[in-house]
């Protein structure tokens, strides 16, 4: 089975930026979410950021107007196509949420297809109640039109078959696949949430200022954010939720969440989305 019919669910930051990819390399695309509503305000995202690849000699026009063509607004999963090939959850991280989906869409899609999830740190074995031959973890960086990785994950039972297929569908949409096996965080937030939430640690310890954690990271480090803008940029509270995954999947008190970092996600101080978080804006 080759994979051309693909449905993302999930039409926030994540969900619009894997459907704008796989629209982009010509994939036919269901983006499935609550309301047509909420998929239009995704799609006119995704437009805005289809003409920045114009704008800078990515794409062109035509190539546009093909990628929004091969765009369709799906209401409730429970619509998705039958003969889709490949499933793309990429809805919050929660684990009750995603096996919800998984479970619902076993009934829905055809036998052959496979189930993928973007996760950023939810074991892919324990998502993999229904068809866990087929199952795979696909972790897109974010944004996603921009960032080459994609942390391919395999659960315990994930044929070789379908990890083949989908390392090849990685780079077929012109991203590098690295193969990570199936522990807490993987390997990308298993390093960078704990960091950032020692950054965090800092901060409330007063060890130094925001503006002065993030520079030392910036230019001590060369990273191009620092840590708490970056903190700001995911959210805070998608932050919380991955370090409380790594916490409870290690039960060890070096990955245990920072009181601010908590305190702020119950302000409903959670970044760049509400206005404010570590920084205003």
């Amino acid at each position: 089975m080759s994979i051309q019919n693909v449905a993302v669910i999930g039409s926030g930051t994540m969900g619009n930026g894997i459907t704008h990819v796989f629209a982009l390399y010509d994939y036919t695309v269901q983006l499935v979410d609550i309301s047509d509503n909420i998929i239009q305000k995704s799609i006119n995202i995704i437009s805005k950021n289809l003409d920045r690849q114009i704008g800078k000699n990515i794409i062109d026009e035509t190539k546009k107007k093909s990628a929004l063509n091969n765009i369709k607004a799906v209401v409730g999963i429970e619509k998705i196509n039958y003969d889709t090939d490949l499933i793309v959850e990429a809805v919050s991280e929660n684990k009750e949420l995603k096996l919800s989906i998984f479970n619902k869409l076993d009934d829905i899609i055809k036998p052959e297809s496979i189930f993928a999830t973007n996760t950023s740190s939810i074991s892919i074995t324990e998502l993999a109640v229904k068809r866990p031959e087929k199952f795979i973890g696909m972790h897109f960086m974010n944004p996603v039109p921009v960032m080459k990785l994609v942390e391919v994950i395999k659960g315990y039972s994930t044929s070789l078959e379908t990890f083949d297929k989908i390392v090849r569908l990685v780079k077929n949409l012109d991203k590098v696949p690295v193969l990570v096996n199936d522990f807490p965080g993987f390997v990308s937030n298993r390093v960078l949430i704990p960091m950032i939430n020692e950054a965090i640690f800092a901060l409330h310890e007063g060890v130094a200022d925001k503006e002065a954690i993030d520079t030392v990271m910036k230019l001590g480090m060369n990273h191009p954010m620092g840590p708490l803008q970056l903190a700001d940029f995911i959210g805070l509270d998608i932050c919380l939720d991955i370090m409380n995954v790594i916490y409870t999947g290690y039960n060890d008190s070096k990955y245990r969440p920072c009181p601010l970092l908590k305190k702020m996600v119950a302000a409903n101080k959670l970044g760049r989305k509400t206005g404010e978080g570590f920084y205003k804006y």
